[in-house]
């Protein structure tokens, strides 16, 4: 399976080293060449070493996500800090690019209610985190 994740923060790295380490087959895009640090364990092999692919560019350049290897995804993953990125790169890799397991993270759960009902599969840590909360305290 090629999964495919835009956002290399503390969120789309752990993904990203866990599905590489069940044996998949995964790219990585993020705009700062420096995340590529936060894919490698210190001191051990590089994450290209590994079988893991890193490309610098912007989610929403099309060409970024053509040299990651967009087309032939199973499984894209937006996982950047803006909801207005995640939600517009998750879009154009569905109806574009026909990958047909899309993952967007968004952060206001209102949003992200609201896509989902549009097809586009979110998740919300914020509304996560209010029903954990409210069940702590006994607000179910």
């Amino acid at each position: 399976m090629f999964v495919l994740i835009v956002g290399a923060g503390r969120v789309g790295s752990a993904v990203a080293k866990r599905a590489l380490a069940a044996g998949y087959e995964v790219s990585v895009v993020d705009e700062d060449p420096l995340s590529h640090e936060r894919l490698e364990e210190g001191g051990g092999p590089t994450w290209e070493d590994l079988g893991g692919h890193f490309t610098v560019g912007t989610a929403l350049e099309v060409d970024a996500l053509i040299e990651a290897g967009v087309q032939r995804a199973d499984v894209f993953i937006a996982s950047t800090d803006g909801d207005n990125t995640n939600l517009t790169v998750a879009q154009i890799v569905q109806r574009r690019f026909g990958v047909e397991k899309v993952i967007c993270r968004v952060m206001d759960p209102a949003r992200a209610a609201w896509y989902q009902e549009q097809g586009l599969h979110t998740i919300s840590p914020t509304q996560h985190a209010i029903e954990m909360f409210e069940q702590a305290i006994g607000l179910e």
